[in-house]
């Protein structure tokens, strides 16, 4: 049988593997539990963000090369702009924004 691709992400990873303690970030003020070592994109993947930002005509952007390359998962972090959430590492208390709040 073929594993459920519309599962959540954690929930495919199963229950087996070995996972640290989570974290707790916040993300457009609202409280989002992440594994220490993950990246923020990872996190946010994760938690079901389907897109980080939008673009000026309105078009969601999300994580795209997972290497810092595009540029389409930039979010805010602890009031710096533009930060490309597939390489910063979650911390335990960042705040985060994405582009979906004014």
């Amino acid at each position: 049988m073929l594993p459920d691709h519309r599962a959540p992400l954690a929930r495919r990873v199963g229950d087996s593997a070995d996972r640290p303690d989570p974290l707790t970030i916040e993300v457009d003020g609202r409280p989002l539990a992440a594994l220490p070592g993950e990246s923020l994109a990872a996190a946010l993947m994760a938690a079901g963000y389907r897109s980080t930002r939008v673009t000026h005509g309105g078009a969601p952007r999300a994580p795209y090369c997972a290497m810092g390359v595009c540029f389409d998962c930039v979010v805010t972090v602890d009031g710096e702009s533009a930060v490309r959430s597939c390489l910063r590492p979650v911390t335990a208390g960042m705040k985060v924004r994405t582009g979906h709040t004014s």
